[in-house]
Formats: C-alpha cells, sequence, structure tokens
C-alpha cells in the first residue's frame, strides 16, 4: 500500500527560526540570489517574463493558455521549483507541456477519473491527514506508478510518500530509483500500519484499510 500526501492546505507549524547569529556572506558582484527572488516580486516577475520569452521564441509550437507555454502561474512554479534558474525551469516546463500533450491531461474528465477508481488501483481519502494534507491511497499490487511524473510534470505537489509495509522485494527496486528522484527522495519514507495509525491520521480520520 502506498500513501501520497500532497502539500499542505495551510501551514502545520510556525517556520523553524535558526537562533545563530551567523549568516551567509554574498560575494560583491552577486547580483542574484533565491531569496531575493521570493522576498522581491519584482525579481520573480521579471524571470517570469524572461522565461515567457524565451519560450515564445523557442517553444513556438508549444500550447498557450492554461497550463501552456505562457501561463505565468505555472512558469512561476516550475521557477521555484528550479530555484529560479531560468534555463532549468525552461527545460522541465517544456517537458511538462509536452507531456500533458501527449497524455491528453486537458482531456481527463470526473467520467475518466471515477473509471480509474473503480479499478481499485488508487482513490482520493476523505480526509485530510493530521497536517492538514489531502490524501491519496494507491494500491501498489494493482498500480505501481513512476515516480518521474510527479517529479517532472508536478514538481513540489507532494508532502510525502509513505510505502506501507513494503515487501522485501521493493528494496532493490528503490534504490534504483532513488537516484532519478535527487532531492525529491527524502519524501519517501518506509513505514508500517501502525505508524500511519499513530502519526498521520485521528481515529476517526483513519481510511478503512488501515483499520484492525
Amino acid at each position: 500500500m502506498m500513501i501520497h500526501t500532497c502539500v499542505a492546505l495551510r501551514p502545520c507549524r510556525p517556520p523553524l527560526i535558526s537562533s545563530s547569529k551567523s549568516t551567509l556572506q554574498r560575494p560583491p558582484n552577486c547580483k542574484f540570489s533565491v531569496r531575493n527572488c521570493i522576498r522581491d516580486p519584482n525579481n520573480s516577475q521579471k524571470l517570469v517574463m524572461e522565461v515567457k520569452e524565451k519560450l515564445e521564441k523557442e517553444y513556438y509550437d508549444l500550447p498557450i493558455g492554461e497550463n501552456g507555454r505562457d501561463d505565468e502561474d505555472m512558469i512561476l512554479w516550475y521557477l521555484k521549483d528550479r530555484r529560479f534558474s531560468v534555463e532549468e525551469a525552461i527545460a522541465k516546463l517544456t517537458k511538462a507541456i509536452k507531456w500533458r500533450q501527449e497524455f491528453g491531461v486537458a482531456d481527463l474528465s470526473e467520467d475518466t477519473v471515477k473509471s480509474i477508481a473503480k479499478t481499485g488501483k488508487a482513490y482520493v481519502h476523505d480526509f485530510l491527514d493530521v497536517n492538514d494534507r489531502p490524501v491519496l491511497i494507491v494500491v501498489a499490487s494493482k498500480h505501481l506508478p513512476d515516480f518521474d511524473v510527479f517529479y517532472y510534470y508536478y514538481p513540489k505537489r507532494l508532502g510525502e510518500v509513505l510505502f506501507v509495509e513494503a515487501p522485501f522485494v521493493f528494496q532493490p527496486i528503490w534504490q534504483l530509483t532513488k537516484p532519478l528522484l535527487k532531492s525529491y527522495a527524502s519524501m519517501v519514507k518506509f513505514c508500517s500500519t501502525e505508524t500511519v495509525r499513530k502519526e498521520y491520521f485521528t481515529e476517526e480520520t483513519l481510511p478503512i484499510s488501515f483499520r484492525d
């Protein structure tokens, strides 16, 4: 059994603030930093427009509109994911847009999702976890999704991935997959059913498949 938790609908807890007085010194000739972009919306907007213009010139055949090459919200999302590296954001964004085209994401309907749910491969849990995160439960014995889908096409949408009572034979597979996920691998946790019960849900919100 596998559980995907998405990013929290509201902050789970205040950010931790280090009491250390030491600070990182920025080189005198350095005019850009991720922190500056986060604090200064003008910097972020400039980079968004730079990506947008490059996509228009170099990838003019990609679709426009919502989730297209000119979607500024989507561009900003990928810039944040790539720590405001324009070239890396463009590379990842173009790959995602092409995948959405090939997979036909825009054509998915409520009926399509319902038909998938009837297979029992995966379903969205009716309740949030204890950290106010939506929960997607995947029955790994019926369906093992590719992790690169989340890494490339839905960056920063997952809060945590739990492999519950994963069989021993899965470990070699994970060791091969792990390097491909880079920093996203830290979101994966192998745990027991008891851990799910105690740390992720209350008695009222616990998924049926994890009840006694």
